[in-house]
């Protein structure tokens, strides 16, 4: 690991085993064979399911930009949304405008590093991988993430049908 000091070891354990533990070990048996789009992908899917604050800003803001006229994302659109969250969860509410700073731009740094973002002009895309890469997720079960991935419901009965 480059990791330089013991307490960053630690961090970087507990989240590797945090975000391991999040999906059922098939998921990285499947990993280990898709590209590296699908990967990048793959990994944004294990976040979603680790973290639930980065699931609703998902669904909560990036997925509704994505569908309405406005299709870019900013630390202000998020900065929104954790004001809704902070109005009903105490515990977020007592964070610190850095902490909520911090996460927003982490989570913007998430979409970049999936393919959902382009860097300069955080514009929202959809990221495209062939249809055997996303098996997975149909056959769990988590056809939700497709809607995630940006993909339209069309796109995504394409894919289902490619498959068959």
């Amino acid at each position: 690991m480059q990791v330089n000091s013991q307490k960053a070891r630690s961090t970087f354990i507990g989240e590797f085993k945090r975000r391991y533990n999040a999906v059922p070990l098939a998921f990285w048996q499947e990993f280990n064979n898709m590209s590296e789009a699908g990967q990048r992908i793959g990994l944004f899917y294990v976040i979603l399911k680790t973290y639930k604050l980065l699931f609703d800003f998902h669904f909560n803001v990036t997925l509704k930009r994505w569908n309405s006229v406005e299709r870019t994302i900013t630390k202000s659109d998020l900065k929104m949304e954790f004001n809704e969250i902070s109005a009903k969860d105490t515990f977020v509410d007592s964070w610190t405008e850095n902490t909520k700073d911090r996460c927003a731009t982490q989570y913007l740094t998430i979409l970049r590093q999936a393919g959902l973002l382009d860097e300069k002009t955080n514009e929202l895309h959809s990221v495209r991988l062939e249809p055997s890469e996303y098996r997975y997720y149909f056959r769990t079960g988590e056809e939700w993430f497709l809607s995630a991935c940006l993909l339209y419901p069309y796109e995504i009965n394409d894919i289902k049908l490619n498959l068959l």
